[in-house]
């Protein structure tokens, strides 16, 4: 799907999926990640769904914690975070914290999930960013949550001979058209989030247990959005990395909701920008854990 070089050019016209499905390794992530996206994309009409692969039991620094409260609490703050955002709902996949792993279990899993809720577009974390510079190195759970979500968007999802028995359970193979990767170091788009940005921070705030210092990350992440903004002329944006699966010969989703509306395609193309491409891409924000 890539040959390992850095993109350069934009995505070619104005796409919004009308159905997203967020994968992340652990409760915080997508908010870490592309929560302001999200909710832009909500607001605009898209219908939003994240699935967490692990519960997040280990993400604390108290070794007497117990593990299973910690986990039920850690969905409480992301159901909590998740409303925020405007998801239609979170899944949770029981995997291990801190030991997930890219294999055909975990890939089942995400296929029902894809084929059950049939997005649009997948947001992922990019499996291949390692490092991040000289600056941090991404945890070995949001690499394994990145590629098992890239392998069972493409091409498990989509092929009716891989875990045959889902489709005895209704859940008929379903294509998946893009993929949107964060904390990328080959990001190529820049997207407008001036209006989200906000609420990405009120869902962060829902993460207690995880935030040390909440006023000092609200500036951080605010200075790494108004950063990504500055480059294309807004306020505030978050930096991605689009994958093409199937190139969009058809309608894209929005422009049918669009029509459906009694709108026309061009008055709903007109409304959302193409995203700009990021020639030098920084270094994303993520939890620490």
């Amino acid at each position: 799907m890539t040959d390992g070089t850095t993109p350069t050019e934009p995505v070619s016209h104005p796409w919004r999926p009308g159905r997203f499905m967020v994968i992340t390794a652990h409760p915080d992530d997508a908010e870490f990640g592309p929560a302001a996206t999200a909710a832009k994309w909500i607001d605009e009409g898209s219908v939003g769904w994240l699935v967490c692969c692990t519960s997040g039991d280990q993400g604390g620094e108290d070794p007497e914690a117990d593990p299973l409260e910690l986990a039920l609490l850690r969905e409480e703050e992301q159901r909590a975070a998740a409303a925020i955002v405007g998801y239609q709902g979170v899944s949770f996949l029981n995997q291990p914290d801190g030991a997930l792993a890219n294999d055909l279990a975990l890939r089942e899993l995400l296929v029902r999930e894809i084929r059950t809720f049939r997005p649009d577009a997948i947001l992922a974390t990019d499996p291949e960013a390692l490092f991040y510079a000289d600056r941090g190195v991404n945890h070995t759970d949001h690499r394994a949550a990145g590629m098992a979500a890239v392998d069972a968007a493409y091409p498990a999802a989509r092929n009716p001979m891989a875990f045959p028995w889902l489709a005895r359970d209704g859940l008929a193979p379903h294509r998946v058209r893009r993929l949107y990767l964060f904390w990328s170091n080959a990001a190529t788009v820049r997207i407008d989030v001036s209006a989200t940005i906000g609420r990405k921070l009120d869902a962060l705030r829902a993460h207690a247990s995880q935030l040390k210092d909440p006023a000092g990350l609200e500036e951080r992440i605010r200075q790494w959005a108004a950063e990504e903004g500055q480059a294309i002329g807004v306020a505030a944006a978050e930096a991605l990395r689009v994958i093409v699966i199937d190139d969009d010969a058809d309608e894209a989703p929005e422009a049918a909701e669009a029509q459906a509306a009694g709108t026309t395609a061009e008055t709903a193309a007109a409304t959302e920008p193409a995203p700009e491409p990021v020639p030098e891409p920084a270094a994303a924000p993520q939890p620490a854990r």
